[in-house]
């Protein structure tokens, strides 16, 4: 699709400036590291937070991730502002501009967890995760948006790209993840939003629901992220370089007229997902009593069959 797969980069993305948040680590680096081996420029911003988004402020995450890419002839330059802040935001667009003259690809991937059953969650936590998911998909996208509208209006349409993650839990819901879940699942209404708007400005969003081997799954996932026993060469269907090349590519040129779709990207696998749409129906064409709305509305889940699984269900 875009690198090889003995790893060998094809130049897809060549001359691009790509962006990718939460890059020091996990998702985040390995999109990086693909992006930069099909020949884009990219600015690696990761905080360098904990798991539960303690600590932060550390450039060494991105730094690493940084080098990597410069030890592979790679061009990559590092931001440690915080996304869920428009100072932060803007001043990560600021970065691509000012070290490269043009952006042209956004991936929002930035994230944490703090899990806890719905009675057990603390307002702090429910806070801090929708903001730095979904408020940090908006921000950026926000200014990305804003420079990428300056272009078009002056005459240079670009072919721009973003790129936003989901997940699982948002498209299904998980237990123990409310939070979580509820913002990954805003990511997919903003995802459509931004579609939907910023089309005439020459920008194509998508949204990616992963499932791979991070410091966010490893723990609550543990068996099902294991990696396979060194020497039996077998496939390690959840390493995080396995999602990267869908994300490089809706991320190039080559994606031309892919926008407004969610894709489930596990191990080999890529999935379009398919979100709401209509089921079974009944119109009386007057108002309904509630005691018969309810049988109707029996009669309309027996049609239906049963529902949607919940995603991480025990």
């Amino acid at each position: 699709m875009t690198a090889s797969s003995d790893g060998h980069g094809t130049g897809l993305c060549a001359g691009r400036v790509v962006i990718v948040t939460g890059a020091g680590r996990g998702l985040g680096r390995a999109h990086a590291l693909a992006f930069a081996a099909e020949g884009a420029k990219v600015v690696v911003n990761d905080l360098g937070v904990g798991l539960d988004g303690a600590g932060g402020s550390s450039p060494g995450p991105a730094r690493q991730v940084v080098d990597e890419i410069e030890a592979a002839g790679g061009e990559a330059v590092a931001h440690g502002g915080d996304i869920a802040t428009g100072a932060g935001a803007a001043g990560l667009v600021a970065a691509a501009l000012d070290t490269y003259g043009r952006l042209d690809t956004l991936v929002n991937n930035a994230g944490f967890l703090r899990d806890r059953m719905l009675v057990n969650l603390d307002e702090d936590d429910w806070d801090a995760v929708l903001r730095v998911h979904l408020k940090g998909h908006f921000l950026t996208l926000k200014h990305a948006a804003a420079h990428w509208r300056a272009e078009t209006e002056a005459g240079r349409t670009p072919a721009a790209r973003v790129i936003n993650t989901s997940s699982g839990a948002g498209l299904l819901g998980s237990v123990g993840q409310g939070n979580y879940s509820a913002a990954k699942a805003g990511i997919v209404g903003l995802t459509l939003v931004a579609a939907a708007e910023m089309g005439r400005y020459g920008v194509q969003v998508n949204a990616i629901a992963p499932a791979a081997r991070t410091r966010m799954t490893e723990q609550t996932f543990a068996e099902t992220m294991a990696a396979p026993e060194e020497g039996t060469g077998a496939f390690d269907a959840m390493a995080p370089e396995n999602v990267s090349p869908l994300v490089v590519w809706l991320g190039s040129a080559a994606s031309d007229g892919v926008t407004g779709r969610v894709f489930e990207a596990e191990a080999g696998r890529i999935t379009v997902m398919e979100g709401w749409r209509p089921g079974p129906s009944v119109d009386r064409g007057a108002r309904w009593a509630p005691a018969e709305a309810g049988g109707a509305t029996r009669k309309l889940l027996a049609e239906a069959g049963t529902g949607l699984p919940v995603y991480g269900a025990r």
